[in-house]
């Protein structure tokens, strides 16, 4: 199915099954452990059983589906790495050589790559959504208009369509784009109400004596720009970026979807709250997989009012986070699927530990 317009694709989104996660919960606690003595892992599994798209907590087909894009922002010097890494790391992640590969492929699960705005010329297999060759530099004005922040958003929803019927039943969200934390930095202050020094960080090693620059630039591309905080698409539109538009889309084309969206880190935050505030029963679809390291993550994260289940000080993007935390998923279903029950065990816990 097509999503014509934003209003079909919020309509598709559902709250979770309630009786369901109720008999999911009945199931966990009948199994051969005390009660809750599985903590998060049982809410997981609930959490899973509740979504509409998930028909059976088994075989789940899992994909991280990075976007990537160039951002104009660089200009600015708010990062230290070549622009042109963005390009050549596309091209590293099609051969399986970077971070989130090595680290899907552990947990079996595969890697989509998708151009969503990378300065460059089309690389040879890498599916393309762009509209334009990086992003405008958001202290000048918009870093795109408004519409092809809407057509980009529907894009990445139906691709996540697309890929369901190919199979994928669990999404994660990863992107790569040298200078992205400026942009995501400046969506969260906007979507949080909060001023950039208490969000912006260094990203990728920028050297802390260019922090109060970085901040600057933030505030700059705010002041120009006057963002639209009661209309998130506006404010991705104006001082974000595409691939920050494009996990936007594959959160929202998830939850439409019924099912599971594993959020990465600082970057995907920013996208999170943009979804989640077009459509607030998106946050029941969000997994969160690790507390970023940059220094506006717990702030978008409680905005949020999720809790990641790992902390490793990880601050590298690309999906890694998410790619280690597709083996809780695993962990999760196993659990559910594979334990035995503890009527037939010949266990009697104590009432205390019941």
């Amino acid at each position: 199915m097509a999503f014509q317009s934003l209003s079909i694709l919020f309509d598709k989104i559902q709250p979770l099954d309630r009786a369901k996660m109720e008999k999911a919960a009945q199931h966990i606690n009948s199994l051969v452990k005390p009660i809750g003595s599985l903590g998060r892992l049982e809410t997981l599994a609930i959490q899973l059983a509740g979504m509409p798209g998930i028909e059976d907590l088994r075989d789940l087909q899992k994909e991280i589906v990075v976007m990537c894009a160039d951002h104009g922002v660089y200009d600015e010097g708010v990062a230290i790495s070549p622009r042109n890494v963005t390009a050549i790391q596309a091209r590293n992640m099609l051969q399986g050589l970077t971070g989130v590969c090595v680290l899907a492929k552990n947990s079996n699960t595969h890697v989509l790559p998708v151009d969503i705005g990378i300065d460059c010329e089309p690389i040879d297999n890498l599916l393309s959504l762009k509209l334009a060759r990086g992003c405008g530099n958001i202290t000048q004005g918009p870093a795109m208009p408004y519409e092809y922040a809407e057509a980009l958003l529907l894009a990445s929803a139906q691709l996540v369509q697309q890929r369901i019927v190919a199979g994928v039943s669990v999404f994660g969200v990863g992107e790569l784009g040298i200078a992205n934390t400026t942009p995501a930095a400046a969506v969260i202050s906007v979507l949080t109400g909060s001023e950039p020094c208490d969000v912006v960080g260094l990203g990728a090693n920028l050297p802390i004596e260019r922090l109060r620059h970085k901040e600057s630039v933030v505030r700059r591309a705010i002041d120009v720009n006057q963002p639209d905080v009661q209309s998130p698409l506006d404010v991705l539109a104006k001082v974000g970026g595409f691939e920050l538009v494009g996990m936007a889309g594959v959160i929202l084309g998830a939850a439409a979807a019924g099912v599971p969206v594993v959020l990465d880190g600082f970057i995907s935050y920013a996208s999170a709250l943009a979804a989640v505030q077009m459509a607030p029963s998106v946050r029941d679809y969000c997994i969160p997989s690790h507390m970023s390291a940059e220094k506006g993550a717990v702030l978008a994260l409680q905005h949020l009012g999720l809790q990641p289940y790992l902390h490793l000080d990880l601050r590298l993007g690309e999906g890694s986070g998410a790619a280690i935390a597709m083996s809780l998923i695993d962990a999760a279903c196993a659990m559910y699927r594979n334990m035995g029950y503890l009527a037939k065990s010949g266990i009697r816990f104590p009432a205390l530990l019941h």
